[in-house]
């Protein structure tokens, strides 16, 4: 079988923090073909709240056959990223808990986490931005 390698562009945003929210998620190919695209509108939550459910909500939408191969995320909170890769604590309790889901859905997974600026997560933006303003 084929070692199967995809990039995840992650990122959640609120209007207001906390304030009105959503998670946007764009999967591709590592030659930046759009394989899916998702975004879930998650209510009045914080901004950090759906940066985490952003990478949830890709984890849920990952076929079953890149299960197998490398799983790259993108996104552009820093402090997720350290967070996730171990260098910061989580310590907000809203936050801890899907950390904790994230940490072990990822445990048997090829996983790696990255930050990128603004301006390079500009997919997983606009299906935040799409569904606030479906929502709003």
């Amino acid at each position: 079988m084929v070692n199967q390698e995809i990039k995840i562009f992650c990122d959640g945003g609120s209007r207001g923090n906390p304030g009105p929210s959503a998670a946007g998620v764009v999967i591709t190919t590592t030659e930046d073909e759009i394989l899916t695209e998702h975004c879930e509108y998650l209510g009045i939550q914080t901004n950090n709240f759906a940066e985490y459910s952003a990478v949830l909500l890709a984890l849920r939408n990952i076929d079953q056959k890149h299960l197998i191969g490398k799983i790259t995320f993108y996104l552009d909170s820093q402090l997720v990223v350290r967070q996730l890769n171990g260098e910061y604590k989580v310590k907000n309790a809203n936050i801890k808990g899907l950390y904790e889901q994230i940490v072990s859905q990822i445990s048997n997974l090829n996983v790696s986490f990255h930050h990128v600026y603004r301006e390079d997560n500009k997919l997983a933006d606009a299906q935040v931005n799409k569904c606030l303003d479906d929502r709003l």
